[in-house]
């Protein structure tokens, strides 16, 4: 016997092909549900979707099934809490693989012939700052449009346009830039020069140090940079320097 919210997602009478239909666009939803928000669990998947736990739950099986996720512990950052850590379910590289249209192999070959004649892995990094200064004008826009407080956010908004899937939360004494997808994880995995740049170009568009503390590329479910909290004092000897930047000393 069905429970109710599976007989809400699919009404009795629909033919077999139509109820197929529907049960794979459901479980579409399911994982770009996780796709753009990152690990997730049950209760969260169903809040946002508007299913019961049960509905989520045997989606999230169908996909399991499928290598498209996988469930693993969540992650805690700062103090663990009491009690057994929730289960969280995360996209697997195949489940990435569905929903990335990229070059992958071609782009790891290109760098790959960057490295072996234009100078190694230091050509890759220059490559890798190049790529990142030409995407970030935009990124630089939002962010000085902005005050500092608005500043990540801001950034995840201009990632997120970008298809990183990005969101900004507080944290202990600052703040986490998660991006849920990245287009180069694969990429990245060999050639990590490209999250060190994305992490530099953070760094100088937010005006402060920043840590990366977990990337996709890495294995982990989300990219994570940790944004700690600028203090009046640092924000005013940043306009100090951006109003004399390119005088001549006296």
């Amino acid at each position: 016997m069905k429970n109710v919210g599976e007989a809400r997602e699919t009404p009795v009478g629909t033919p077999h092909e139509e109820l197929a239909t529907g049960e794979r666009s459901t479980r579409n939803r399911v994982a770009r549900s996780i796709l753009d928000h990152g690990p997730s669990t049950v209760a969260e998947l169903a809040g946002r979707l508007g299913l019961t736990q049960a509905a989520v739950r045997r989606h999230l099986d169908a996909l399991v099934a499928d290598d498209v996720v996988e469930a693993r512990e969540q992650r805690v950052y700062g103090a663990r809490t009491r009690g057994r850590p929730a289960k969280v379910f995360a996209l697997t590289d195949c489940g990435r693989d569905a929903f990335d249209q990229s070059y992958d192999k071609l782009a790891v070959d290109a760098l790959r012939w960057i490295a072996e004649r234009e100078g190694g892995a230091e050509a890759v990094a220059a490559f890798a700052r190049a790529r990142i200064a030409a995407q970030a004008g935009a990124y630089r826009k939002a962010v000085e449009g902005v005050g500092p407080d608005k500043r990540a956010e801001a950034l995840a908004k201009a990632l997120s346009a970008d298809g990183y899937a990005a969101t900004a939360r507080s944290a202990p004494v600052g703040e986490q830039l998660c991006q849920h997808h990245c287009p180069v994880a694969h990429v990245a995995e060999q050639f990590p020069q490209l999250c060190e740049a994305e992490t530099e170009i953070f760094a100088e568009l937010l005006g402060t140090h920043v840590q990366r503390l977990a990337t996709i590329a890495h294995g982990d479910g989300v990219c994570t940079t940790f944004i700690p909290k600028i203090s009046k004092t640092d924000h005013q000897s940043q306009q100090a320097s951006a109003s004399t930047a390119g005088r001549n000393p006296a």
